[in-house]
C-alpha cells in the first residue's frame, strides 16, 4: 500500500476532519488543509505533496479550477471529491487533469484504491513525459550535429565521417557534449555569414 503526504481541500471543516481521520488511519500524513481552491493551489506549490484531494464546490476557486492549475503546473496528482457524477462534470474533471474522483458519500475502503490509482497514473504520466522530452532532445541534438557536420564538410572539404570524427575529438578535448560543440560551430558559421553579408552590403 502506497503511503504519502497529502493535501486536502474542502470548505466543510467536518468533512475535512473525517477525511483526515480516514487518511491517517491508512498511514498517510495530511501535510496541509485548505477551505478554498486558491489556498489549495498555494499549498500545492509549497508543500510538494504526493496527492492533492479537492472538493468540487469551494469558494475563491472551485475544485475544477484548482485542479486545472495544479495539473498544468505539475504540482502533484489530483483526486476530486464530488457529490455529482454526471457526464458533463466528469468531462470537466478530465479536461482539468483530474486523475480520479470519488462520489460523496464514500467509505474508507473506497479511498485507498482510488489513491493508489491516482499516484500510479501520475507517475506513469511523468515517466512518459520524461521519455518524450528525452526523445525530442535527442532528435534536436541529431539535427544540430547533422548541420554542424555539413558546415565542416563545406569549410574543410572533408567527408561526413571525417566531419563527425572532428566533432567527437573536439567534444572529448573540451568535455562538452556533441550538441554543445555543434551549437558552437553553427554559431560561428552564422556570425561568419552575417559578417560577410554586411561587408558586401557596405561595398554596394
Amino acid at each position: 500500500m502506497q503511503q504519502g503526504n497529502i493535501i486536502i481541500a474542502d470548505d466543510d471543516a467536518v468533512l475535512r476532519l473525517d477525511l483526515r481521520t480516514m487518511l491517517e488511519a491508512m498511514g498517510h500524513q495530511v501535510v496541509g488543509e485548505a477551505d478554498n481552491g486558491e489556498t489549495a493551489c498555494g499549498l500545492a506549490r509549497s508543500l510538494q505533496a504526493d496527492l492533492i484531494i479537492l472538493d468540487v464546490m469551494m469558494p475563491k476557486r472551485n475544485g475544477l479550477e484548482a485542479a486545472e492549475i495544479i495539473s498544468r503546473e505539475r504540482l502533484g496528482p489530483v483526486m476530486l471529491l464530488t457529490a455529482y457524477s454526471d457526464v458533463p462534470m466528469i468531462e470537466q474533471a478530465n479536461r482539468a487533469g483530474v486523475l480520479a474522483y470519488l462520489v460523496k458519500p464514500f467509505r474508507q475502503q473506497e479511498l485507498q484504491p482510488a489513491i493508489e490509482i491516482v499516484i500510479s497514473r501520475y507517475r506513469e504520466m511523468l515517466a512518459l513525459e520524461g521519455a518524450l522530452d528525452s526523445a525530442q532532445e535527442h532528435l534536436q541534438a541529431n539535427r544540430l550535429i547533422g548541420r554542424a557536420k555539413r558546415v565542416l564538410m563545406d569549410r574543410y572539404g572533408v567527408s561526413e565521417q571525417e566531419a563527425y570524427r572532428r566533432l567527437q575529438a573536439k567534444s572529448l578535448a573540451t568535455t562538452r557534449t556533441l550538441k554543445e560543440i555543434a551549437e558552437a560551430i553553427l554559431l560561428t558559421e552564422d556570425i561568419s555569414v552575417t559578417t560577410t553579408t554586411t561587408r558586401r552590403s557596405t561595398k554596394l
